[in-house]
């Protein structure tokens, strides 16, 4: 896809939410069900994936960590909108990685230190590029990711998030 095909895409929606701004609001929706064991089953648009513990808190390593899914929705998100952005800017990329990793204490979430944080204390992404372009189509290249990547920007400014439990009718 060039910079006119991702326009030409764009423009009606774009024209569509300016116009309707309601109509840009969306939401989005996950559902799992709960498995044998300590495991949960998650729908995604392409496959079904379990979700177990982590080696480090018990897991057997052969279903999927949650926090580990957490960093491949990054990954996966940055580097779609990476994509996009250098489509837009007309940065040419011939290839590249997109890599995220996090560090978690598992005391934490064992309970086992009061004082250890749950979830990851820090996140770490980095991009690998084969391009030509400059320094400065660069650095604008990585401030638009930045500033247009759902996931990163859900994790520097975490939204309010309600939990219920509810139980289940028969």
């Amino acid at each position: 896809m060039d910079a006119e095909q991702l326009r030409t895409l764009q423009q009606p929606l774009k024209e569509r939410y300016r116009g309707t701004p309601q109509a840009a609001l969306i939401t989005l929706r996950a559902a799992g069900e709960l498995g044998e064991g300590v495991s949960c089953s998650v729908a995604t648009g392409r496959a079904l994936v379990e979700a177990g513990l982590h080696p480090g808190t018990g897991g057997s390593g052969l279903q999927a960590c949650s926090g580990d899914m957490l960093l491949q929705a990054l990954v996966a998100c940055a580097g779609v909108t990476l994509s996009a952005v250098a489509t837009a800017l007309g940065i040419d990329i011939r290839s590249g990685r997109v890599l995220a990793e996090g560090d978690v204490d598992f005391r934490g979430t064992l309970g086992v230190a009061r004082d250890a944080p749950v979830g990851f204390a820090d996140i770490r992404l980095r991009f690998e590029l084969d391009t030509d372009a400059g320094a400065e189509a660069l650095d604008k290249l990585l401030q638009l990711t930045e500033r247009y990547c759902v996931v990163y920007q859900t994790l520097r400014t975490p939204p309010r998030v309600q939990v219920e439990l509810q139980r289940a009718t028969a």
